[in-house]
């Protein structure tokens, strides 16, 4: 193995057990021929052994597998996705109607760089390190031999995910099986997952708790779905008994998918419209009081930390655009999914909105991710879906 040795005093976040080691962390002496995705051990400037993990090039250098000199071989991957599918079986998520979840949650799941979302039979593997990516036939194995899992075909789609300077040429494909049906169930409702062509893995798991607590609030009223994506909160919206539910996305093939969905669980319902448009144009059009229940759920404003203030600004302007526009007794959900973004800076963002727009407004409910989402304690950055239920008066 390898070896990676810090700079002096550099191991203080390594010894909290936090898993990634920084580029500016560690001495100049590299060792030779070392490759993107190699396994390295990390040592501190006086040779104590600190842990093993997957090097690569970038400010991140180092994601760290295990804390202490373990060979990382398919029994590791054995154990660590064993003891992940068992905490799911301990959270109810694979039932009778309900088999979409979160099965690895990278560092949550103490296997950074690695996600994979389960639809049914189909594991989807997104690497986002080079040393995931060398492992992904080992992964996807070791899915496969998960008892009770029934996992039987593994696909892989991480052309988007992989540091592209990395040149890896990953090909999104089956490692195992092949295609045998994209529906699968959520809490009772059906969806079809793109995981071939759409977003992320296909569908954002990460929103069932929430898309159950819409549910709850929808009965009679005018539901409005920004960003809507695969419609996921418009079905939800729609089981509630909602008087309306209009989706918008300014995607026409989200659009399509949204429809699809809402034709497999409400055929012939004519509750539902959906609308391919911008966002801030939409709600620029309509006229005030035509909604009293509106889900704002738009894509990562901030990437990184240098869009940080733009990202703010966005928040701002989308959440008082909505604010305005929704009738007396209203309820807003409102959401960002940027990990660049924290709890505070994304609620005061909210707060100035609601300043702005000079209305009473009171908090009803504080989200996150699921329990599938798991934060690894060690690695806060692991919390990124922040979410506040508004109501409007």
């Amino acid at each position: 193995m390898k070896i990676l040795r810090l700079k002096k005093g550099k191991e203080e976040s390594l010894d909290r057990y936090h898993p990634w080691v920084f580029s500016g962390a560690l001495t100049d002496l590299l060792p030779e021929n070392l490759e993107e995705g190699d396994i390295v051990g990390v040592e501190t400037s006086t040779g104590r052994f600190i842990g093993v993990g997957h090097f690569q090039i970038g400010s991140i250098a180092v994601r760290i597998l295990d804390f202490s000199n373990r060979e990382i071989d398919e029994k590791f991957f054995a154990e660590r996705l064993n003891k992940a599918f068992r905490m799911r079986k301990t959270l109810g998520l694979q039932r009778p109607d309900n088999n979409a979840y979160r099965l690895i949650h990278g560092e949550g799941d103490f296997l950074p760089g690695l996600v994979v979302d389960v639809y049914g039979s189909t594991a989807v593997i997104q690497a986002h390190s080079p040393g995931m990516h060398y492992c992904r036939e080992t992964i996807a194995r070791e899915l496969t031999c998960l008892e009770g899992a029934g996992i039987t075909n593994v696909y892989y789609k991480s052309e988007t995910t992989l540091p592209y300077k990395a040149r890896l040429d990953p090909q999104n494909d089956y490692l195992i099986g092949a295609f045998s049906g994209n529906e699968a169930l959520e809490n009772g409702l059906k969806f079809n997952i793109d995981w071939l062509k759409g977003q992320k893995t296909g569908f954002f798991v990460d929103q069932r708790d929430n898309r159950s607590l819409l549910e709850h609030y929808s009965k009679g009223r005018k539901v409005l779905n920004m960003f809507c994506y695969t419609g996921g909160f418009s079905v939800y919206a729609m089981r509630g008994d909602a008087e309306l539910v209009h989706s918008v996305d300014s995607s026409e093939k989200a659009i399509t998918l949204t429809d699809a969905n809402i034709r497999l669980n409400f055929p012939d319902d004519g509750r539902h419209k959906s609308f391919a448009e911008d966002a801030f144009k939409y709600l620029d059009r309509i006229e005030p009081g035509t909604y009293d229940l509106v889900i704002l759920d738009p894509p990562a404003f901030a990437k990184h930390r240098s869009a940080l203030r733009n990202a703010l600004r966005g928040y701002q302007k989308l959440n008082f655009k909505a604010m305005e526009k929704l009738a007396p007794g209203s309820i807003l959900f409102t959401f960002s999914c940027s990990q660049a973004v924290s709890r505070e800076q994304f609620r005061l963002a909210v707060f100035s909105a609601a300043a702005q727009c000079g209305r009473k407004i009171r908090i009803l409910h504080q989200l996150t991710q699921p329990a599938d989402h798991p934060v690894n304690i060690y690695h806060p950055e692991g919390e990124y879906l922040k979410g506040l239920v508004l109501y409007v008066e």
